[in-house]
């Protein structure tokens, strides 16, 4: 099998308040999600990406903010587990950022060899 990275985009909605039970029905929903493709085997690890940041560009001009120039984020990444890119695609349709707009970018791993 070949390593994916499923890279979670979004963009933020501004004044948008969740409840506590909204905040945790979109936490089960994840985890339902990501406990699915683990049980399948296809699951590797994951994480969020924080709000904090930096950017370093050429001629050591470092800005505050990652990607503050644009008005989508990326929240998150995922490794799974595929036999193919279009394995890993269909692995990333149950995404739950697909049900409030944001979108799942999958790219194959490359080994350094």
């Amino acid at each position: 099998m070949t390593q994916f990275m499923m890279i979670f985009r979004s963009t933020p909605l501004a004044n948008v308040q969740l409840s506590p039970e909204q905040i945790q029905a979109s936490i089960q929903t994840w985890t339902e999600w990501i406990g699915n493709l683990a049980a399948q085997g296809n699951f590797v690890s994951t994480n969020r990406i924080g709000f904090e940041g930096k950017t370093v560009k050429p001629n050591n001009i470092i800005t505050e903010g990652p990607y503050a120039e644009v008005k989508e984020v990326v929240g998150g990444y995922m490794l799974v587990k595929a036999n193919s890119l279009d394995e890993a695609v269909e692995l990333a349709q149950g995404c739950p950022i697909l049900k409030i707009g944001g979108h799942v970018e999958v790219r194959n791993i490359m080994a350094l060899n």
